[in-house]
This record gives C-alpha cells, structure tokens and sequence, in this order.
C-alpha cells in the first residue's frame, strides 16, 4: 500500500500538467464575417482562433477581394494587441465562393500557384494559417457548382502542396461537411488527417435551406427521426482512424426558421418551407413570448427550439443550454475543441462566446 501510495503523489504533478496542457489546449475557433469596425467590440481574448471569411479564387491565386475585407482582416491581426496568443486564420470559400475550386485545384499548375499566393497573403498580412472552406469536393454542393469524382484525390494533393509551401509554421485547417455523405466521400482520411493541425465539423445546417421536413440544424445526438448530428459525425471519423484531438464541433450563432408548418408535435419534423436565418443576438427581440413563441427542449438531441402556431414558424437553432451541452462534450470526448459560425451574429456582450468561454473554465477547474 505504501508503494502504490507514493507511486499515486509521483504521479500527481504528471496528471496536474495533463489537466493543464488540456486547458490551455482547448481551441475555441471563431469565424468572422462581419465588417471591419465591427470586431473590436466582441471578446476576442476568449478566442484562441480567428478566422477571416473568406477569400476567393480568382484564377488560380487567393483572391482577399476589395478594399473592405482588407481592411477586415487588418483589423482581425490588429486584435493580436489584445490577445497576443490569439491566431488568425485566413478563410478560403464558402457556401456559394467556391464555383471554380474543382477545375483550380485538378492541375498540379493550379494546387501550385494557389499555394504560393497562399503563403505571400499570409505573410503579407501577418496571419497565422488557411482554413478550406471547399463545398464539396466529390459530391453536389451549391446548385450548379462544378464537381468530380477526382476532386477527391485532388484535395489530398491540395492539403499536400499547402504543407510543402507553407512549411510547419503556419496552420491548416479545413471545413468538413459535418454530414455522413460528405464522411463517406469526400475526403481520404488517411492521407490528409496527418498533413492539417484540425478538421472544422459543420455540424450546423444539418437541416437546410433546402430541405421541406424541419428538424435540428445542429443536433449534438440523433433522434429517431434524424440521424445527423455532431455525435454521428465524431463517431463515424474516429471509426475512420481520425484521431479526437484533430476534431471540433461546430455550433450555430444563428436560428433557421422555418413556415407553414403544422403545429403537430410543435412543428418538430414537419412539413414546411424555409424562411430565414437570424442571428443570435436579434433572438429577445424576434422570438419573443409576447410575439407567440414558445420554447422547447429536445433531450434525445440535447437541442432547443420554437414554435409558433399563430405564424405557425418553427426556429431551430442553438442557445446557451445547447452550447454548455457543446463544450463538455466536446472535453468528455477529449476533442481539439469547438468552432461556430459565426461572430458578428453574436451579442457584444453576454453571448454564446462568453457560454463557451465560462463553460470551458468551470470543467477545467
């Protein structure tokens, strides 16, 4: 007993610094899409990661666009005053900015020049990394974006010729489609896992735009109605041999609406059309009880949402609960951390940053 005794003190220091190293390790990653003045009035200091979204391509170089995202992104470094071991990432894509990314990046010609004016943008602007927002390689993404079976392989030699290029000192990371088709197909795990330092899960927009059956946009677990979820995607990676630590869950700083639907189960998977998107800080004022809003929780998804059956809107979306819920998954599951879209649609103050933030430090006390 004596032995195992001193043998537990020995280990003590050891387990301390682990706990620690898990603290300090925690990314918390932001996306920022907003304007130029407009990011000096969120909590950065509570970020680890800040991304600029999003260049483009124009040709086969990174394109930053006009005058406005310059200045945007100069604002984003500038806040390294404020948070010195912040890192800022410059964004590539999105949604609709991808259109020309499969026919780019299929010649060793295109994945070469846009490398090289990957790495001048990121030195001449003093950021830290590219984060790929690529959607999607080898599968259908926006209506009427080009794609091929090749996109595939051609992404690993993206991911390849970034890490050539841009050497160990800058970070690369991509956005993943946090669904199982884009898993099955559209990335080779095994070969571009250990070429980038973490894989941003979209696991928000779970449900679209485009669909007609409302449900969770950003399930943490799956129901029996609807099997997407951040569970469902950690799940079905690691069983790919992606390590956890390479891995963040994406939660959403904005509500999808959705009309016409019928108040049956409180327009929980019903038939309906979507309307919008708000963001989280217009939430008080557009889904207010006095308006005809009723709150729900979902406990199998760990999810909230409303209903109004006068409007007869059903909004889907995340919220402090759902956020907390988030981030000791996130930890319980030893994850590199979590991500969310996006900044400018949270609240200056007493947002789901500082949920992030204040949840984080409480397990890690």
């Amino acid at each position: 007993m004596k032995k195992i005794t001193v043998l537990s003190v020995m280990l003590l220091p050891c387990l301390f610094s682990f706990v620690c190293a898990q603290k300090k390790n925690f990314v918390v990653f932001g996306y920022y899409a907003g304007r130029p003045t407009m990011i000096d009035s969120f909590p950065v200091e509570k970020l680890t990661h800040l991304c600029f979204s999003f260049t483009h391509l124009r040709g086969n170089r990174m394109w930053l666009g006009n005058s406005r995202d310059s200045a945007a992104l100069v604002s984003c470094v500038a806040l390294k005053r404020r948070n010195p071991k912040l890192k800022v990432i410059v964004s590539m894509g999105g949604w609709t900015g991808c259109y020309t990314c499969s026919g780019v990046f299929s010649t060793e010609a295109g994945r070469q020049e846009f490398a090289s004016s990957t790495k001048k943008l990121l030195t001449d602007f003093q950021a830290d990394g590219i984060d790929l927002d690529w959607e999607y390689p080898a599968i259908p993404g926006p209506p009427g974006h080009p794609y091929s079976l090749e996109d595939r392989d051609h992404f690993t030699a993206l991911i390849q010729t970034l890490r050539d290029t841009l050497g160990k000192t800058k970070e690369i990371s991509f956005a993943a489609g946090g669904f199982t088709k884009f898993i099955e197909e559209s990335v080779d795990w095994d070969k571009v896992t250990p070429l980038v330092d973490r894989i941003n899960l979209m696991t928000y927009d779970l449900i679209t735009g485009y669909d007609t059956v409302t449900g969770h946009h950003t399930a943490l677990y799956g129901t029996d109605h609807q099997k997407e979820s951040c569970d469902h995607a950690v799940k079905l990676l690691k069983a790919k041999g992606v390590p956890a630590r390479k891995l963040l869950i994406g939660a959403a700083f904005y509500a999808r609406v959705w009309e016409n639907v019928s108040p049956e189960n409180d327009g929980l998977y019903g038939k309906g059309r979507f309307l919008r998107g708000v963001s989280f800080r217009s939430f008080s004022s557009v889904f207010s009880t006095d308006s005809g809003f009723v709150y729900h929780w979902d406990k199998t998804a760990s999810e909230p949402y409303f209903y109004n059956s006068t409007k007869k809107w059903f909004v889907t979306f995340d919220d402090s609960a759902s956020i907390v819920a988030k981030v000791k998954y996130s930890i319980s599951k030893k994850l590199n951390g979590i991500m969310f879209w996006q900044l400018a649609d949270d609240s200056f103050s007493n947002g789901l940053l500082d949920i992030v933030d204040e949840t984080r430090k409480k397990l890690h006390r």
